[in-house]
């Protein structure tokens, strides 16, 4: 059974919209955040160490992403009655695939994905979350893995459009999961194309 597997899971995916300041949480310069398509492995770990534990790494690719009007259009397909983004924001769809696998021959764990892991940030890594509730275009990134599985799936994010490099961030650490390690920032926007060398 997954490690997470007691806790409410919604049905609906729960949009972070970026209305107001929430909370403020340290992280690297904005060099460190992943481009897209960059697979990036954090190590998930379960237990404590003096009684034992188990690592697993967890290698997360932002894959796509769509932002304004044909991310809006996308939801509105999963859903015609979801409501239109607040003035001023884009919605911002991100098409990630999670893969997980055990770091030694011992794989007594599963482990669970969810959007609510996931959080859309300003570059100076102050969140913004504010979940609205609306239907997700399919796949969404949830379900439970064991080690050597994968999974791809949308999340979904309200931003502000004066905000045009708005960044992602994963983190799970609930009971005895916890994610060490850094290198898990990504950015949900398009790098300019680089110039060719002269």
């Amino acid at each position: 059974m997954g490690v997470a597997a007691s806790r409410a899971m919604p049905l609906l995916l729960g949009m972070l919209a970026l209305a107001g300041p929430i909370t403020a949480q340290t992280r690297p310069a904005a060099i460190d955040a992943h481009p897209i398509g960059a697979p990036v492995t954090t190590i998930i770990e379960f237990g404590e160490q003096y009684l034992g534990s188990e690592q697993y790494d967890a290698k997360i690719t932002v894959l796509e992403i769509l932002r304004g009007e044909k991310a809006r259009e996308i939801v509105k397909r999963a859903n015609a009655a979801d409501p239109v983004p607040k003035s001023g924001f884009d919605y911002l769809l991100a098409r990630v695939r999670f893969e997980f696998a055990a770091r030694t021959s011992l794989a007594h764990h599963s482990y669970d994905v969810d959007v609510s892991q996931f959080r859309a940030t300003l570059r100076d890594g102050r969140d913004f979350s504010v979940p609205v509730v609306v239907t997700p275009p399919t796949p969404v990134l949830k379900g439970t893995l064991k080690s050597g599985d994968s999974l791809e799936g949308w999340l979904a994010f309200s931003v502000p459009r004066s905000v045009p490099k708005p960044l992602m961030v994963f983190h799970e650490d609930v009971g005895d999961v916890s994610h060490v390690g850094s290198g898990t920032w990504f950015e949900l926007y398009k790098r300019a194309p680089t110039a060719p060398p002269k």
